[in-house]
C-alpha cells in the first residue's frame, strides 16, 4: 500500500500503538509532529526524534491551535485514551467544554467522533489510525499453530454473539466465556483489567477470550489491538483461547506475540467479522 505524501500530526495516548506508528513513518521517511496527551503518553515518546508537544486531555482548543501552527491537515489518533479519564478531574477549555455540552451521550463513539467533526470543520482530517500498520491486522483464520478444541470453538461461537451486542451498543468490545457462560463483560476498565476480573471469579477454570470490533467499525479510532501483555495476561489467568476480528484488530508484536501463545498452548483465531 502506498502512503499518502503530506506532513502528518499524531495524537498519541497510551501504549505501544503510538511508537509503532512512529517507527513505521519513520520507515517510510513521513514527516510527523507529535501530540501527546499528558495524562495517557510515555515519555519515552520524546526518544523517537520527532517534534512533540505536550497537552491536557482537556486542551482541544490548544490541540487545533497547534495543529495549524505546525501546518498539519492530515491526523492520526493512536494509543488508548482511558474513556474514565472524561470522568476524572480533567478540566476541559472553552471548545471542549463547548462539545461535551452538546452531547446526549458520552461513549467512546460519541465523543470521538464530536473531535473528528470539530477537527474536520478547522480544514484538520482524521484519518485511518493503521495506514502504517497493515502487515499488523490479521487475515481470516487461525494464526496459531493449534486450532481452537469443540468446547473453545462452542465458546467462541456463543462468546461472539454477545461481544457483537455489547459493542453494537458501544459498551465494550470484549467478553470471556466459559462453557458456553459469560463470565464476564467489559466495560469502561478494558479488556486485560476484565480478564483480571474474570479469572477471579473462575480461579483455574479454562477460560476463553473473545475480542470484536463494533459493526461500523470506524478504523480512524478505537481499534481493537492485542498484544504480549494480553497474552500474558491470558496465561496467568488460564485462558486458552482468543478470538479476534480479521481486517480489523491490530496485533501489536505480531510474531512475538503468536510464538508466546504458541509455547503456552493457546490458540487464536480470526473471524470475519459479524460471523
Amino acid at each position: 500500500m502506498s502512503i499518502p505524501t503530506g506532513r502528518y500530526g499524531l495524537i498519541a495516548g497510551n501504549g505501544k500503538f503510538p511508537l509503532l506508528v512512529l517507527d513505521a513513518a519513520r520507515s517510510e521517511s513521513v514527516d510527523m509532529v507529535v501530540m501527546a496527551i499528558k495524562e495517557e503518553a510515555s515519555l519515552q515518546i520524546e526518544s523517537q526524534g520527532y517534534t512533540t508537544h505536550w497537552l491536557s486531555l482537556g486542551q482541544l482548543g490548544k490541540l487545533i491551535e497547534l495543529l495549524k501552527q505546525e501546518g498539519i491537515s492530515q491526523v492520526i489518533m493512536a494509543g488508548q485514551v482511558k474513556h474514565k479519564q472524561i470522568f476524572s478531574r480533567i478540566i476541559p477549555d472553552r471548545k471542549l467544554f463547548k462539545l461535551l455540552a452538546s452531547l446526549g451521550s458520552k461513549n467512546t463513539d460519541s465523543l470521538i467522533g464530536a473531535v473528528a467533526r470539530v477537527l474536520e470543520e478547522e480544514g484538520i482530517q482524521l484519518i485511518d489510525s493503521t495506514v502504517f500498520l497493515r502487515p499488523l491486522i490479521p487475515d481470516p483464520g487461525v494464526l496459531t499453530k493449534r486450532s481452537p478444541s469443540d468446547p473453545e470453538n462452542r465458546d467462541i461461537q456463543y462468546g461472539r454473539k454477545i461481544a457483537q451486542e455489547i459493542a453494537r451498543l458501544d459498551i465494550g468490545q470484549s467478553v470471556v466465556v466459559r462453557d458456553q457462560a459469560c463470565i464476564a463483560v467489559e466495560a469502561m476498565e478494558g479488556t486485560d483489567d476484565m480478564l483480571r476480573r474474570a479469572s477471579s471469579m473462575a480461579v483455574n477454570q479454562r477460560l476463553t477470550l473473545i475480542k470484536v470490533s463494533k459493526p461500523n467499525q470506524d478504523m480512524r479510532f478505537d481499534v481493537p489491538v492485542v498484544g504480549l501483555p494480553t497474552i500474558r495476561l491470558m496465561i496467568e489467568a488460564n485462558a486458552s483461547a482468543l478470538a479476534i476480528d480479521a481486517g480489523r484488530t491490530l496485533l501489536f508484536d505480531r510474531n512475538n506475540l503468536i510464538k508466546l501463545a504458541d509455547e503456552n498452548g493457546i490458540t487464536i483465531s480470526a473471524f470475519r467479522p459479524g460471523n
